[in-house]
């Protein structure tokens, strides 16, 4: 049916509010200074629009808060988790579900299994945490993604595909090292961006044909289904439920932070075909999140998943979800501020590379606009570029491959005015770019740099 309105709606009313902090340019500068120029380390309380991440922050239903007053909080064997699990089953098609607290707790479970020193694990592309588990065991995270997903301005409907050709290149030299393949959806390292139906059967038939498994990241797996709805030639008529369904009978499984596409504040699962992993799982669950009917999570955080996950597949909110990347990166660009093309599902990806290419890479462009955007608006947002996946190799600085800032939206929490007012401040900062200076590092942690990391504004 041809819409009848230019404009797209929030499907849902609002029924309980709180206060934005509004503070001067003047207070944000001392607070930013305070938090060595990182915005992981800025307390909400000095936020106005917390673009930080759209993982656990989501506002939930009245169906889930509903759902988590009718929780059966036994430790084991409890009646939430009974459910949870079907819900999850019958979306999956998988037989096993193990719950854990978020989506690194079940990349440490797997990867405890299975990766050791000189292990690789091809992927689209690999996010932090994933990484960072991979790395810390000894591990290496390769990214395969096609060579459209390395570049912000070139269009393409699936710049999350991986490249199939690098992909059993890649197989066939060093099958021996592989135990698990994966692909992201969407994939977040690269824009948000989605994966075809037709790569993940590609990418499905070369792990198979090499006895290798394969695993979905499926944090935004809605998300990528309604991508695959709107762009995918012979998709149009099917619901984004059954095309869900077919992504997941695709693999072998998939871990989940449910702190997405669950549309929960905390959670997440592993879901399995068949059980070969299943009793070493289980026992590293009981050793370190907790028993298998709860993982790590109150009942109540299961009855409100088990119902995230049959909303988040409703159709209207998917529209107005990606309707609010597109609207927002629309708005940006009309600014001069260029941004990943085409937007992605969750958020908006400014290339920060080309909006200051008068700050080089060691000097983390990326980070200086998040600061910037601080500063400017009140903004929390987030750096995925040399801060994030920069690293020293031999002594000199190698850069990530990209320098992007993500403003990671919130479902169902900001309104069409919010977005319209931070276009509004965003020109003037726009037109004084040229003003921005680099950073420095002045504290380097080991893993996962820019959750921890602290800056200073390199002098003139």
């Amino acid at each position: 049916m041809k819409p009848t309105h230019r404009t797209i709606i929030e499907p849902f009313k609002i029924k309980v509010t709180e206060p934005l902090q509004i503070r001067t340019r003047t207070e944000r500068e001392r607070v930013l200074r305070a938090a060595g120029y990182n915005l992981f380390l800025v307390p909400s309380s000095q936020v106005t629009f917390d673009f930080l991440t759209d993982s656990g922050t989501t506002a939930m239903s009245a169906a889930q808060w509903s759902a988590m007053m009718v929780a059966d909080e036994s430790y084991a064997g409890s009646r939430s988790f009974e459910k949870f699990e079907k819900v999850v089953q019958d979306l999956t098609g998988y037989s096993y579900v193990i719950p854990t607290h978020q989506g690194r707790a079940a990349e440490r479970l797997l990867f405890s299994l299975l990766v050791k020193k000189g292990t690789a694990i091809p992927s689209n592309n690999h996010f932090d945490t994933t990484r960072a588990n991979i790395e810390q065991l000894g591990g290496e995270a390769v990214d395969l993604v096609i060579p459209e997903g390395r570049d912000p301005a070139r269009v393409h409907p699936f710049k999350g595909n991986i490249d199939l050709d690098r992909l059993e290149k890649f197989c066939t030299e060093n099958r021996e090292r592989i135990p698990v393949g994966m692909m992201t959806i969407t994939n977040n390292t690269g824009g948000g961006q989605p994966v075809s139906l037709e790569n993940l059967r590609g990418a499905a038939k070369i792990f198979h044909r090499h006895g290798i498994p394969f695993i979905l990241d499926a944090c935004r797996f809605a998300e990528n289904s309604y991508f695959i709805k709107e762009r995918e030639s012979g998709q149009q008529d099917r619901s984004v439920r059954d095309i869900a369904r077919e992504i997941f009978s695709i693999a072998d499984g998939c871990l989940m932070s449910a702190k997405k596409d669950g549309l929960v504040n905390i959670g997440g699962f592993i879901a399995l075909k068949d059980n070969k992993w299943l009793d070493h799982l289980r026992s590293f669950l009981i050793l370190t999140e907790g028993f298998p009917t709860y993982g790590g999570l109150a009942a109540r955080d299961l009855e409100a998943l088990a119902v995230g996950l049959e909303e988040v597949l409703h159709e209207d909110y998917l529209s107005y979800r990606i309707a609010v990347s597109r609207y927002m990166a629309e708005g940006l660009n009309k600014l001069g501020i260029p941004t990943v093309q085409p937007a992605g599902g969750h958020a908006v990806y400014i290339d920060a590379k080309s909006f200051l290419p008068h700050i080089p890479q060691e000097q983390f462009p990326g980070q200086v606009l998040v600061t910037e955007l601080y500063l400017a608006e009140g903004i929390r947002s987030c750096e995925i570029g040399s801060s994030m996946f920069g690293k020293y190799v031999d002594g000199k600085f190698q850069p990530a491959a990209m320098e992007l800032v993500r403003l990671a939206f919130p479902r169902k929490v900001y309104t069409q005015s919010h977005f319209d007012y931070i276009l509004e401040g965003m020109e003037a900062m726009a037109k004084a770019k040229e003003s921005l200076k680099g950073l420095r590092l002045t504290f380097d942690p080991p893993f996962l740099r820019h959750f921890t990391a602290r800056f200073a504004p390199i002098a003139d």
